[in-house]
């Protein structure tokens, strides 16, 4: 029987991505393959992090005795996770409608060909994050219009780079683009008005809706 390691679960209304304002059943896995130098998740990915033993079962049972019908897995990154097909496949049979935020570095192929398919919102690793040489660009072909991708700026060099990004690979064409601010790092000003000189279209300027309702620091919201 496959377990999930789950550093949290709660409900809340999603702080980003397509669907944020809305509310949603969080389960926040334990577990990342990247380290990226503004996650404010690491506490999930740490050795002797606290967290509960889940079956698959256990969590689509849980899912459902909340009433609520979008459910975000994130982590760490949830697509590490051994049995999380399985897991998004019985979640859609119940109507649960399934959000994956995923780092950028792990194949989505097989996740998009599941049925019911989930909707994605996958991060692109900027410069500042020491991450960008793990990024999966071929995951930008299976991406629609239900999905995303994220940048989560730092500074300049960041935007600059995202831009290239964008129009590299036509993401606006493909999917929902949004610019993230690292929390407490980057004015969101700054964002906008580089947006304005830039003429960058169809880009969205999306703030961690969590960080400015509840403490940035504090957990299960």
């Amino acid at each position: 029987m496959c377990c999930f390691r789950v550093a949290e679960k709660f409900i809340s209304i999603n702080g980003e991505g397509p669907r944020a304002g809305e509310l949603a059943v969080f389960l926040r896995f334990c577990g990342c393959n990247l380290n990226c130098e503004y996650c404010d998740t690491r506490w999930a990915n740490t050795a002797d992090v606290k967290y509960e033993l889940a079956t698959t079962e256990e969590l689509v049972a849980y899912v459902k005795s909340t009433g609520i019908k979008n459910v975000t897995l994130t982590g760490g990154e949830p697509l590490l996770q051994a049995d999380i097909a399985r897991l998004i496949e019985l979640l859609g049979a119940v109507g649960a409608e399934v959000e994956i935020e995923t780092n950028g570095s792990v194949p989505l192929k097989d996740i998009i060909a599941l049925s019911p398919r989930p909707a994605v919102t996958a991060d692109y690793k900027l410069p500042s994050s020491g991450m960008e040489k793990y990024m999966l660009t071929e995951n930008f072909s299976y991406l629609t219009l239900q999905d995303a991708v994220k940048f989560v700026v730092g500074d300049k060099c960041d935007l600059l780079r995202a831009e290239e990004i964008i129009n590299g690979y036509e993401l606006i064409n493909r999917c929902r683009v949004y610019f993230s601010p690292v929390f407490g790092t980057i004015k969101p000003v700054e964002i906008v008005e580089f947006m304005k000189e830039r003429k960058l279209n169809g880009v969205r300027l999306q703030l961690q809706l969590h960080k400015i309702i509840w403490n940035p620091d504090m957990r299960g919201v």
